[in-house]
């Protein structure tokens, strides 16, 4: 792809249907995201319809550049109606007691560790996260977290998540609080992420939209 730019304030579908077009092809599919690989199996890019939190870990990728446990981020944007994309470099897998050892640096939080620096700066994105998002889930420092970069270097990912379920429970049983909580333009696709998706069963589909559309701006 020439420029990540022309992707900017696309409705998400749109974005995705770029990358597609563009030899993309989709290799992940989260609770809130689709993730997608570029032709040459460098990059990743994250695309999701409806985002309350991933822009903190963005925060936390690019107040520590270069930080050796961080991924490279090369583009993030916002789409159109509250979705983002973030492309990143690509990460692979690790196996389960890598990763713990990993979990296990981020709990002992040692001072000469560099785990040490990311977690204490997470923290801090946290508890600021935790008072200006609405329905902010916290951090998130599980081995899932945890992948690897081309040259086996471990990498912390999606260290932050947004309380999902408590957003989907209420927005079936009190659509006008989430109204109050999201903005209409960012929470025009609020039913298409992958979770609901993946997961729900037609009736339910049916209800959420159905709620989402009681509160859609007229």
């Amino acid at each position: 792809m020439s420029s990540f730019e022309a992707l900017r304030d696309l409705p998400p579908r749109d974005a995705a249907g770029r990358l597609l077009a563009d030899g993309w092809n989709v290799c992940g599919i989260g609770d809130w995201a689709t993730v997608w690989r570029s032709p040459d199996g460098t990059l990743a890019a994250r695309v999701s319809p409806f985002e309350p939190a991933y822009e903190v870990f963005v925060e936390l990728c690019r107040s520590l550049e270069g930080h050796p446990l961080l991924p490279r981020i090369d583009f993030d944007a916002p789409l159109g109606g509250g979705g983002r994309l973030t492309v990143m470099e690509f990460l692979l897998p690790v196996e389960w007691a890598e990763a713990d050892a990993v979990v296990q640096r981020w709990a002992a939080a040692l001072p000469d560790d560099p785990i040490t620096q990311v977690r204490r700066t997470a923290e801090r994105l946290d508890a600021e996260a935790a008072a200006a998002i609405p329905f902010w889930g916290g951090l998130d420092d599980n081995p899932h977290n945890v992948m690897k970069n081309a040259s086996g270097e471990p990498k912390l990912v999606d260290l932050f998540y947004a309380a999902g379920l408590e957003i989907y429970r209420v927005l079936l049983e009190d659509p006008a609080k989430v109204a109050e909580a999201f903005a209409p333009d960012r929470r025009e696709y609020i039913c298409d992420i992958a979770a609901v998706a993946r997961e729900s069963s037609p009736d339910e589909i049916a209800a959420l939209r159905a709620a989402a559309e009681s509160i859609a701006t007229p």
